[in-house]
């Protein structure tokens, strides 16, 4: 079972009503509006869907809706982000269970953990799984680095197939192209270097901003991907300020709040997270004014 690593895939946020709980309609009212912009994935339950917040029936929920609403357009991917081996494994076939595809893995949550401990826990996993696994590499906001040494050692899984590469090291494409060629699929995670990570041979890109402005994202992938960079370059500067919101600790407010402006989402968190006040969230809204403001045409992408 394997998925074809490439393109567009939303980290989605994840919807809450006024009285906390799941708002499966706004939800499913945005993932309408990724696939009608013609995303090639869907993620589920990330930094960005406030995973850490969402209990076991409530992953399986948004799993099992999401599945039944893209009804085999595109895979379905769900986050794997647990303290203890164990806890991950059952994660990880519950999402299978449920309908996902596919199964982007950090590093265990919490505890520190070595290079051999690292492996391990991801072996593990994918050892107890028929799924397709993507390393989510996040260093900078998860402390422990995926190495390619250590890639080599977890290739020997046939199911793992794909890093989301958040290093923030653009060069760190090319020395896992030169090192593992196509065995080894690249997704770019960061909003604020997802183009130049594509010009450099990334496959596709895991994206957070995507989550409000869909077609936009989409663009930039299939402009580049035709050849026609300067027009991919140009909606990316206009972009630009936008995605910024992205690489920072209110990213899931940020983000929600651009959902807001463009009619695909809620402000609503789930505490601890709480909706930015004051000139925090002034400063988040002139950002997503000026963007709305200066909001570029788009050029038939899904037909190049």
């Amino acid at each position: 079972m394997s998925i074809e690593w490439k393109g567009v895939m939303p980290a989605v946020t994840t919807k809450f009503t006024n009285s906390d709980t799941l708002d499966l309609h706004m939800f499913e009212h945005n993932i309408e509006t990724q696939l009608e912009a013609g995303v090639h994935g869907i993620v589920l339950g990330g930094t960005l869907g406030e995973a850490s917040t969402l209990n076991d029936v409530e992953k399986s929920i948004l799993t099992k809706a999401t599945v039944r609403l893209v009804n085999g357009k595109v895979p379905v991917l769900v986050n794997i982000a647990e303290q203890t081996t164990k806890d991950a494994i059952k994660a990880a076939q519950t999402a299978e269970r449920d309908g996902a595809k596919g199964l982007m893995m950090l590093p265990p949550m919490r505890y520190k953990s070595g290079d051999r401990e690292t492996v391990e826990y991801f072996k593990a996993v994918a050892n107890n799984t028929a799924l397709p696994i993507m390393v989510y590499n996040n260093p900078v906001d998860y402390k422990v680095e995926v190495s390619l040494d250590m890639f080599e050692e977890l290739l020997k899984c046939d199911n793992i197939e794909a890093v989301k590469e958040s290093t923030r090291d653009i060069s760190n494409v090319t020395r896992i192209k030169n090192r593992f060629g196509d065995r080894l699929k690249i997704m770019t995670g960061v909003d604020t270097l997802a183009l130049e990570s594509l010009l450099m041979g990334a496959d596709g890109w895991i994206a957070g901003l995507v989550c409000a402005f869909p077609a936009e994202t989409v663009a930039i992938y299939e402009l580049q991907k035709a050849g026609r960079i300067k027009e991919a370059i140009d909606i990316y500067r206009w972009f630009l300020p936008l995605l910024e919101l992205d690489i920072n600790p209110k990213l899931v407010q940020n983000i929600k709040l651009a959902e807001v402006a463009t009619g695909i989402g809620t402000e609503n968190v789930r505490a601890p997270r709480l909706p930015l006040f004051g000139d925090e969230r002034e400063h988040v809204l002139k950002v997503i004014d000026e963007g709305l403001k200066n909001r570029p045409s788009l050029p038939d992408y899904k037909n190049l």
